[in-house]
């Protein structure tokens, strides 16, 4: 395969749209999440993130990256107002109704309607779910990083409640996200099923890693 490269100059002299597709994709594939908020008036919202992260097991955490509140951020402010969000994991059957939500609606407007995704409430949190995903989980907000060198906002919260097919739990505690039919994100705009390739042993100096049957 024959190979280019791109020096810091020239990545910041591509045009911009083209710039952020070629860093956007060049982290591989990314987490495709739905997060769900709701403002103090009991408006919902709904948009699409390819940041969301595992920070933590114990206790357990999840963040994700807000692009800069240079302008209105829907799923911030309401983040701020409620303390609270779901994120919901997109899968095949959604994915383009997921990706509408990335349309700058106005905030009157929730995305849920627009989209046509049904919003689905349990008694733990305030936030929307979304009811055609299959894994998804309800997060209690904790902490705001508002990072220096490029204005964006990491937002850490505490996982509550975790909703999903009961048939997805591996034997040793994860969770199957390919059998819930889990899709990723690809850059900007394109979405991947995947396949899994093996599961390996835990990694230890004095041996290879086996596969588990």
């Amino acid at each position: 395969m024959q190979t280019t490269s791109f020096s810091k100059k020239e990545i910041a002299e591509m045009e911009t749209r083209s710039r952020a597709a070629f860093i956007n994709s060049l982290s591989g594939f990314k987490s495709a999440s739905l997060i769900g908020s709701i403002d103090a008036l009991g408006k919902a919202n709904l948009a699409i993130f390819s940041s969301v992260i595992h920070i933590g097991s114990d206790p357990a955490l999840i963040g994700f990256i807000n692009r800069p509140d240079t302008t209105s951020r829907h799923t911030l402010e309401n983040i701020l107002q409620t303390n609270c969000f779901t994120i919901n994991h997109i899968n095949k059957t959604i994915y383009r109704k997921a990706h509408q939500t990335s349309a700058r609606y106005p905030k009157e407007i929730s995305e849920f309607d627009a989209t046509g995704l049904t919003p689905e409430f349990s008694s733990l949190i305030k936030a929307p779910y979304v009811k055609e995903s299959n894994i998804k989980y309800g997060v209690e907000f904790a902490e705001k990083h508002d990072l220096t060198i490029n204005g964006t906002i990491l937002i850490i919260g505490k996982v509550i409640e975790v909703i999903m097919p009961e048939d997805c739990l591996i034997s040793n505690g994860a969770i199957d996200i390919e059998k819930a039919e889990t899709v990723a994100i690809a850059g900007l705009d394109s979405y991947h099923i995947t396949h899994q390739l093996s599961r390996l042993t835990y990694a230890k100096p004095d041996r290879l890693p086996e596969d588990i049957k």
